[in-house]
């Protein structure tokens, strides 16, 4: 069977669907590869984002990559950039001509938006049974699913078909041996057909319970490709779940784009609701949650925030701390209520990691909407902060915006941010010295005679052995004390924050 490997770029929803597809090519037989081995990839996906303009450059760097350094392998680019710049990424593969040359620029480059990510779920199965001859087996896959366009699709040109050529076959006989069972299994436009039971790149286990949003907040490019909120069904997540506690897990990460738009209108449940279903279908396995919101967080959210299989780490989607700027960003919250959130789930937990989302230099930012925004940080003392410039995204209102901040000063806010985090994780560690906490087992290129975890409250730790021991199995849950890091080689690569953990 061919080789395959699997690039993902973004967010924590776009990794688990990574995992999934990985999953179903490894049940279809394939080898999972990695761009370091010796052995070249017969089939590279990149699953991509568009956050940020960055994520798009390094999107593109990685497929020339590809193209460049594995002439012989077929090239598939999904994701939220391919959905939102599908003809632009198929210019790619047209300009670089890469040899064999043949129709459409060397016909080693198909793109599938995320309208068509579910079908990617089929295409394992579909490869298999034409393993002689990857082209046309591709080839008329895509021709199998050129038409669709789901929930998802935004723009026209996204949603086209990309010609690939098929080197040597017949593109109609290809077509005519199609073996469309395995396709006819899989719902075309499902979000939630993303169900990996098998990680290949996390020790820990990813659910999927919501994809797409209703913000419509004015800089976000995100929900122009994932299209409206849609949520699982409860009963299908809890049976995820079990499945997932079933198969040893010790944790699973809560994911969506937004969840805590999460609605089951069969069993009346939002996000709360969801959680208390779970918890109570299951008895061991405990729940991370993914990115959240400041709003929409209904009371039964903080009634379960207690439970002690709820991790103790939330990270906030804060973006800035002046409510001017909240405002044109189409945010539906105050910096108070910031405030008075981390509040209670310090008063719910103790001592939770909290972290947040800030977005610097966002058009119209004033020196003085900056201050704001620092001391908002300050005064909650966030144990970190995501902090990057604001990126002009095409197709937002935002992009239309006067008032644009200029790269230096961007960067400048931006720094004074990641300073003022550094600072806050350093407080944060300080006070878990010589505590114990539960952790989860990682793999990770760690010091000899050590292992990696991550906390409970989302701490990196090195985990040491004693004298003989063999390395600890990856996703396994132990508890353990707290030290500080010990002067090793390759230990500051580990984990800048300076933690080790002494078991």
């Amino acid at each position: 069977m061919p080789s395959i490997l699997i690039q993902t770029l973004g967010c924590k929803l776009n990794q688990l669907e990574s995992e999934a597809m990985a999953a179903s090519f490894k049940r279809a037989g394939f080898t999972l590869t990695s761009s370091a081995g010796e052995e070249k990839a017969d089939l590279i996906l990149i699953n991509t984002c568009t956050v940020t303009s960055r994520a798009e450059q390094k999107a593109r760097r990685l497929i020339r990559q590809a193209l460049r350094e594995n002439p012989a392998a077929r090239v598939i680019v999904t994701g939220c950039y391919a959905q939102m710049e599908g003809a632009a990424i198929a210019a790619l593969g047209a300009a670089l001509r890469v040899a064999p040359e043949g129709p459409g620029g060397g016909g080693r480059l198909l793109v599938a938006g995320e309208d068509r990510k579910p079908a990617l779920m089929a295409l394992p199965d579909y490869l298999a049974g034409r393993s002689g001859d990857l082209d046309a087996a591709l080839s008329a896959w895509q021709e199998a699913f050129a038409p669709v366009a789901g929930p998802g699709a935004a723009r026209g040109a996204a949603q086209e078909a990309v010609p690939w050529a098929a080197q040597g076959a017949a593109q109609g006989a290809a077509q005519e041996t199609v073996p469309r069972a395995a396709l006819e299994t899989v719902p075309r436009a499902d979000p939630f057909v993303f169900r990996p039971e098998d990680f290949s790149f996390h020790s820990r286990a990813f659910l999927k319970i919501q994809d797409g949003c209703n913000q419509g907040c004015s800089f976000c490019r995100s929900v122009l490709a994932r299209g409206k909120s849609r949520s699982l069904n409860a009963d299908e997540a809890l049976e995820r779940l079990r499945a997932l506690e079933e198969g040893g897990f010790a944790e699973a990460v809560i994911t969506g784009l937004n969840i805590g738009q999460y609605r089951d209108p069969g069993r009346g449940l939002d996000l709360g609701g969801l959680l208390r279903f779970l918890l109570e279908g299951t008895a061991r396995i405990t729940l991370r949650l993914s990115a959240l919101e400041p709003d929409g967080l209904g009371g039964g959210f903080f009634e379960l925030l207690s439970n002690r299989r709820i991790r103790p780490h939330f990270h906030l989607s804060v973006q800035s701390g002046s409510q001017a700027v909240l405002n044109r960003m189409g945010r539906r919250y105050s910096p108070a209520d910031i405030e008075a959130l981390t509040a209670e789930f310090r008063r719910l937990k103790d001592d939770p990691f909290l972290a947040a989302d800030i977005i610097a230099g966002f058009p119209g930012e004033t020196p003085e909407d900056f201050k704001a925004t620092l001391e908002l940080c300050e005064r909650t003392g966030f144990a970190w902060i995501h902090a990057f410039p604001y990126s002009p995204r095409p197709g937002t209102p935002a992009y239309d915006f006067g008032g644009r901040v200029g790269n230096g000063e961007a960067a400048s806010r931006v720094e004074a941010l990641l300073d003022l985090a550094r600072r806050g994780r350093a407080v944060y560690i300080g006070r878990w010295l010589g505590r114990t906490v539960e952790a989860v087992v990682r793999a990770g290129g760690l010091p000899p005679g050590f292992d990696a975890a991550v906390s409970e409250n989302y701490l990196n730790l090195l985990l040491r052995r004693e004298p003989g021991e063999g390395p600890l199995r990856p996703g396994a849950r132990l508890r353990c004390r707290i030290a500080p890091l010990p002067e090793l080689p390759g230990a500051g690569r580990f984990d800048a924050a300076g933690l080790a953990c002494v078991c």
